[in-house]
């Protein structure tokens, strides 16, 4: 579930808590939650709903400034089910303090070690300590760069680099990626 940066600004503040989809197939569930640059939204409650049910009330809600507005903006929308998800913001997401702790001991580098030996163990080539590395030599490296090294595809390099997100080694920019200062200090001590 997408969001534009007005929006989450928006939901940062408290005043949207409420967002209007149409999926064939959800992707978010109730009692899920959702990272977003803002933070991590925490799904309260995900309903199939009719478009003719909708009040101005939920238009306020989900952002709009009516409820003209909000029906205009769910047309533009692909077909499938209509789904009204309340949410509110549950915090900073983890990755953020994980990314700028650099203090690793020796447990946490053969952990880290570990787990990009297990990420090219179970691909078809090694990707991630070249991926890593590559990430680090240059801020803003682009996925597309990165696949012509590696040899992958471009979407599915970008699913890889997210496993290395979700250890803090490396974080999105607005263009490509750069290495955390977690990620700084696990190559250098390898």
């Amino acid at each position: 579930m997408l969001f534009t940066n007005d929006v989450l600004l928006r939901i940062a503040k408290g005043d949207v808590t409420l967002a209007f989809r149409r999926w064939r197939k959800p992707t978010v569930r109730a009692g899920g939650t959702l990272r977003t640059s803002i933070g991590v939204l925490s799904i309260d409650a995900m309903d199939a709903c009719v478009q003719d049910d909708l009040t101005v009330e939920d238009a306020v809600r989900a952002g709009y400034p009516s409820l003209k507005a909000l029906l205009a903006a769910i047309d533009t929308q692909r077909p499938g089910i209509l789904y009204r998800i309340a949410f509110h913001t549950a915090g900073a997401d983890p990755r953020q303090a994980l990314r700028i702790d650099a203090e690793l001991n020796q447990a946490d580098r053969d952990d880290l070690r570990q787990r990009l030996a297990g990420f090219d163990a179970r691909s078809d080539r090694s990707w991630a300590f070249q991926t890593l590395r590559l990430i680090a030599s240059r801020d803003g490296i682009t996925a597309g760069e990165i696949a012509e090294t590696v040899g992958f595809e471009k979407t599915a390099i970008k699913q890889k680099i997210r496993k290395l997100k979700e250890l803090g080694l490396t974080e999105s920019l607005q263009s490509g990626y750069r290495i955390s200062p977690r990620g700084k200090a696990f190559l250098a001590g390898i």
